[in-house]
């Protein structure tokens, strides 16, 4: 469920009774890099050892940026299908606040702008096991995860960032302003359009760009 309610206060509204509860639904951006950067790093490196003496560097290169292209088509499948899931029942409808709903009810809270790892971390073991079942097992490619895994993570990296930025920042550089009035319009003219955070690629292929 997407509120159409919206609270701009940063004060962030209270999600469970519990403080300890509570305490895993704010996360700060820096703590989204602490994670991360190493998983990025370990998946390069990993691909560095691994990789088949020929053309090892343009082999990574290309591979990490595949994982980086992967990303995209992620973010905005997980947002538009996944974030915006219209539930069925008031259970799954408070289900879907927590997870995205609360963003769109206030959309200037700090503290819930960025994916808390209790929820990335699943999602990344997910994409990672998908990775190297498909491409690990079933092609043989093992020597490619690292690194496809490793510009995944990137684009999630610059995913997370760039949400931040599009609701603190005033970016007013030419592509950072588009980025920017992209997901304002999400925010604030039609919640159903307008997935893509990042890059709006898959909004214009995929027909969701409004008028």
């Amino acid at each position: 469920m997407i509120s159409q309610t919206i609270d701009h206060s940063e004060t962030p509204l209270r999600l469970f009774k519990s403080d300890f509860l509570e305490f895993f639904t704010h996360i700060h951006p820096a703590v989204v890099l602490i994670i991360w950067v190493p998983v990025v790093l370990y998946g390069l490196i990993r691909g560095i050892f691994d990789w088949p003496a020929a053309n090892k560097t343009i082999g990574i290169l290309i591979t990490f940026l595949i994982g980086l292209f992967i990303w995209t088509l992620a973010e905005y499948l997980l947002h538009r299908f996944l974030f915006h899931y219209h539930a069925k029942t008031p259970a799954m409808e408070r289900v879907f606040f927590l997870f995205h709903g609360v963003h769109h009810a206030q959309p200037q809270c700090k503290t819930r702008l960025v994916m808390p790892p209790v929820v990335s971390i699943p999602l990344a073991l997910l994409f990672y096991s998908l990775f190297q079942l498909f491409i690990g097992k079933l092609l043989g490619g093992g020597y490619l995860v690292g690194p496809l895994f490793s510009g995944f993570i990137s684009g999630y990296l610059f995913y997370d960032m760039t949400h931040y930025a599009t609701h603190h920042f005033p970016m007013r550089a030419r592509v950072w302003k588009s980025l920017k009035r992209h997901h304002m319009r999400h925010h604030y003219k039609n919640p159903e359009m307008r997935f893509g955070v990042s890059s709006p690629l898959w909004d214009y292929i995929f027909d969701t760009m409004d008028e």
